[in-house]
């Protein structure tokens, strides 16, 4: 199933993902370059919420770009298979092999500004992320390293202590508090069943 068709069967959890889901749809449908950085506006990225398996933590990494702790991910670069760009940077940017998709589907989707910054002593322009969020599990027993061209730190946060760590409000209290809430529902089915 291709992305275009992922998200017109995805099921938006709130205001933010409905309007989210148009934008990137549309974006989707006329940008011949919506997966590269050529598109110096706007690109598909994917970012990974790594659980582990009791679904109590998130592996979070100190971002150099975000001066924070945040997720794992990063741009498609060409690859159209976003849950394949999602579990190649969580490898990546925190070292842990043994991880696994939770589900083929998108778990969230945002769109998120980035601002102007330097990387590789080049200067970025301000631009979006078109990002679509996987879930993924992976065990607290793998060994975790830092990256170091992309962050200063890798670990294991509860989640509810999440709010203790991320320096980027709008992130706290926009996307990490949804997906929060997201995963108690994923819990409940799970128990349920």
């Amino acid at each position: 199933m291709t992305i275009v068709e992922q998200l017109q069967e995805y099921k938006p959890f709130d205001e933010q993902e409905r309007i989210d889901k148009e934008v990137i749809l549309h974006f989707l449908y006329t940008n011949e370059n919506a997966f590269l950085r050529s598109n110096t506006l706007a690109h598909m990225s994917a970012s990974a919420f790594v659980v582990n398996s009791s679904l109590d933590k998130v592996l979070f990494a100190y971002h150099k770009i975000y001066n924070s702790w945040a997720w794992l991910g990063g741009h498609a670069d060409g690859e159209e298979n976003l849950s394949l760009v999602a579990m190649k940077e969580a490898r990546e940017e925190s070292g842990v092999e043994n991880i696994h998709l939770l589900d083929e589907a998108p778990f969230s989707i945002e769109v998120l500004p980035v601002s102007g910054h330097i990387k590789r002593e080049q200067y970025v322009n301000s631009h979006l992320h078109m990002n679509v969020t996987y879930l993924l599990l992976a065990s607290e027993e793998d060994v975790l390293f830092v990256n170091e061209e992309e962050n200063t730190g890798v670990k294991w946060i509860p989640l509810y202590e999440l709010e203790n760590y991320v320096s980027e409000k709008w992130m706290m209290e926009r996307v990490y508090s949804k997906l929060i809430k997201k995963i108690e529902e994923v819990k409940k089915r799970i128990w349920k069943a």
